[in-house]
């Protein structure tokens, strides 16, 4: 989501001298670090692929063959053909007496071989069906003959019941696509946006930089690829997250909303005690791989590595570069409430703490009257810092406060316990959501320890939402857990009638344990700067959330339209009204269907959408002309959006190509040029991936509201959007107020006319402008009245036990 932000400014962070000597490294050493460090990762894992390295065998499977073996040996046969007594004769002479226990070690030996080459060979087969791309390109509604027969296979070789991580093994590596390919792709997205002078120049640069350089940079990225994992998702953490030296929040932070209309409980010790519990059995299925793999089309898996570092897990500020430090296991959690930290353990000898005993221990806390010590009430503002300022600091207080910083850091993850409510006000329904994205996005700028994988927020009307640090994973993997949360704690734990958490407090638990800071006298300045950076950082963020009512999924499915790609061409059009120009757009998508995939950018901004965009403002084109050129916009980004899935998009590959040019120290004023440019429109749709978990029919309000992110460019708009059931879409708009350029209201009213006008050029939507025309607010406000007659205490029960 927050990725664009990232990747623009990911050049300043190898101009620093110190960055440069860390590049001066010879490339085929670092490739060489690269695959050392993907074989030690798989090496991590010997245990899981022990249970899930043989799938989709089972190791009973052995033991079938064995008994087999065993058994056709008995009934004097020899499947072996002889190799059984070859094993037999290589046995150490044990005499008589052991002959049989020859005959038994020989059977095992053979079935173990046996065995091992057929679970490779099912490897190898799955593998290969799995690098078939063919099927995202067939078009909807229709297959072909070899798609029907790959699907066929696929579903032969993956057997049956997979962990999270069955399929690891068998995921196919990321390809590196042609330069030529890339080149061509490159200088097609930016033709729409550049004059012609301005196209030639860059034509003539691109074609110096494949005489030249390409084929060099080409090889080694080839080498990569066939020696690492991935020859480009490490690089991406290292270059674009973990040397970034901007502050995390706003530039790289993304966060997660709670249900837009519904607020089970106004209780907030007994919504943290519910959340809290349902986050960790969530954890607990994960060490168990009891999470299913995602699967598209309910059968082609995607990469699951990123699920390992969702708990347990803090970035670790560096003067020169961060790393991810990431715990087996942790026991407890981090608490901020007032400007004091504690420590709640969440397990017991028994287990895992009951939701009751957790808002119990909540509570303890809320009503503990001690004061902050003096900076501890801002001491979190470093995580909002510089990183260097910040890696500086911390190196005081590992001597200082090496106690409290480790339970910090070594939490499963942190809470914090805000003291102010947040969500949908009936008295001011834009104005409250508004505000409820920014406090989720910055808060206050000391009370949320940006460095922890995330940090689940609770205010004091019960509303929940979540601060996501964005280098250990990408949105769907968070966004998978927050749903798993929402659904969990609403619907399986539930509440009493008098909004508790359900069972019975446990007066024997121990206090939470107040942390205490030593902290010493030369960091209070860099405390107190690092509030003001936060705080102006934090203050010049204009959020805005537009929950779009008048429709969603269902209407464009009617169109047979691609909901995604719909959504892209109209914010073309919407933008171009904010603006009066195109820019480069950078939407998110996932290489998940590759070993430690992680994104790809697709270029929303094509030429035939700004076709369709000129003719919409064209008040001689007719709507059937712009409805064609709309369809042919969206095929045109339905293109874009399956080369990037299948490892054919164009910007990692200049980014990877970019990264080994920097470490053979070679001048390229064409990539030079490519990571000069500014995405002034950052995109990225939040995907619902477990619809299961909840009824959108008989509850359409229990869905989450999605999240946002911060501009990628300071004269630009960050928008996120989701599909909530099949007639909602809630946009998440940020742009800066120091920008006289960009107004997030502004654009959010663009962005609802724009739907509207794309709508009406359909015969099923030319009612929509003439019904419709009423403004968000006042949707807001009929929506807010119907939900706020209805008690939280009957609802929630009532979903609880439909569930």
């Amino acid at each position: 989501m927050a990725e664009a932000h990232q990747a623009v400014g990911f050049r300043s962070s190898l101009t620093s001298d110190g960055a440069e000597v860390e590049l001066s490294a010879p490339v085929l050493q670092e490739i060489y670090l690269s695959g050392l460090r993907s074989w030690k990762r798989h090496l991590s894992r010997f245990g899981n692929d022990f249970l899930t390295g043989v799938f989709p065998a089972s190791p009973l499977s052995w033991l079938f063959l064995f008994s087999t073996i065993q058994l056709s040996w008995f009934l004097q046969l020899d499947p072996s053909l002889g190799l059984m007594e070859k094993i037999k004769e290589l046995l150490p002479d044990w005499g008589i007496r052991h002959h049989g226990l020859q005959g038994v070690l020989a059977a095992a030996l053979f079935a173990s071989c046996l065995w091992g080459a057929l679970i490779f060979t099912l490897h190898v087969a799955l593998r290969l069906l799995l690098s078939y791309h063919g099927w995202l390109l067939e078009p909807q509604g229709a297959m072909s003959s070899p798609t029907k027969t790959w699907m066929a296979l696929v579903r032969i070789f993956s057997g049956r019941h997979p962990m999270l991580f069955s399929y690891q093994r068998s995921l196919p590596r990321q390809p590196v696509p042609s330069v030529q390919d890339t080149l061509r792709k490159y200088l097609e997205s930016v033709q729409p946006v550049l004059s012609d002078e301005d196209f030639n120049r860059t034509m003539v640069l691109a074609q110096e930089f494949l005489r030249l350089q390409a084929s060099l940079l080409q090889w080694y990225l080839w080498l990569k690829s066939w020696w690492a994992s991935n020859y480009v998702s490490d690089w991406w953490e290292e270059f674009v997250y973990l040397r970034s030296r901007n502050p995390l929040m706003v530039n790289s932070n993304y966060y997660m909303m709670d249900f837009l209309y519904v607020t089970p409980t106004p209780l907030q010790a007994a919504r943290a005690g519910n959340a809290v519990h349902a986050l960790l059995l969530y954890r607990h299925r994960l060490n168990r791989q009891e999470i299913p793999p995602t699967l598209l089309m309910g059968m082609r898996p995607l990469c699951s590595a990123q699920y390992e570092k969702i708990f347990n897990t803090t970035r670790v500020p560096g003067v020169q570069k961060d790393y991810i430090h990431h715990l087996h296991d942790s026991q407890h959690v981090a608490v901020f409430h007032r400007g004091r930290f504690f420590l709640v353990g969440t397990h017991s000898p028994n287990g895992l703490l009951s939701p009751r005993a957790l808002e119990q221990q909540f509570q303890r806390i809320l009503e503990d009257s001690s004061p902050a010590c003096p900076h501890e009430e801002h001491l979190a503002a470093l995580t909002a810092a510089p990183r260097g300022m910040w890696a500086e600091v911390r190196r005081s207080l590992k001597t200082q406060a090496a106690e409290a910083l480790e339970a910090v850091e070594g939490a499963a993850f942190f809470v914090s316990l805000d003291s102010e409510p947040a969500g949908l006000t009936k008295e001011d329904p834009a104005a409250s959501l508004d505000a409820y994205a920014h406090l989720l996005l910055a808060g206050r700028g000391h009370d949320r320890w940006f460095d922890k994988s995330f940090t689940l927020i609770v205010f004091s009307n019960g509303k929940l939402g979540l601060s996501v640090e964005h280098s250990w994973a990408d949105c769907p993997i968070s966004g998978h857990m927050w749903e798993f949360t929402l659904a969990t704690e609403c619907f399986q734990l539930g509440y009493s009638a008098d909004g508790h958490c359900k069972g019975h407090p446990d007066p024997m638990l121990p206090w939470p344990r107040r942390l205490q800071w030593d902290l010493p006298d030369q960091i209070h300045p860099s405390i107190s700067l690092a509030l003001r950076g936060a705080k102006a950082l934090s203050e010049n963020i204009d959020c805005h959330v537009l929950p779009f009512s008048h429709f969603g999924k269902s209407f464009i499915r009617r169109c047979h339209l691609s909901s995604d790609s719909f959504i892209q061409i109209t914010l073309q059009l919407a933008h171009f009204r904010d603006r009066g120009q195109f820019c480069l757009t950078y939407e998110s998508a996932m290489t998940r269907l590759f070993l430690e995939g992680r994104t790809e950018t697709v270029r929303s901004c094509t030429r035939e959408a700004c076709s369709f965009v000129r003719a919409m403002e064209d008040k001689e084109k007719t709507d059937p002309q712009c409805l064609t050129l709309f369809r042919e916009a969206v095929d045109k980004h339905q293109a874009l959006l399956k080369a990037a899935m299948s490892g054919q998009g164009a910007d990692r590959h200049l980014f990877a190509l970019y990264i080994v040019s920097r470490f053979l120290h070679l001048q390229s004023p064409f990539l030079a040029q490519v990571y000069s440019e500014q995405w002034q429109l950052s995109t990225s749709q939040i995907p619902v991936q477990q619809m299961h978990l909840f009824d959108v029919h008989n509850y359409p309000d229990y869905v989450s509201s999605g999240g946002g992110f911060g501009p990628a460019d300071d004269h630009g708009y960050g928008v996120s959007y989701i599909f909530m059931g099949n007639d909602m879409i809630t946009f998440h708009i940020s742009s800066k107020k120091s920008s006289t350029k960009t107004d997030s209201h502004r654009l959010g009213q663009h962005i609802e006319d724009a739907l509207l006008d794309v709508a009406s050029l359909f015969q099923t939507g030319q009612h929509l402008k003439r019904r419709f025309r009423r403004t968000g607010e006042k949707d807001l406000r009929h929506k807010y009245g119907s939900l706020s007659s209805q008690t939280w205490g009957s609802k929630a029960t009532m979903t609880s036990s439909d569930f």
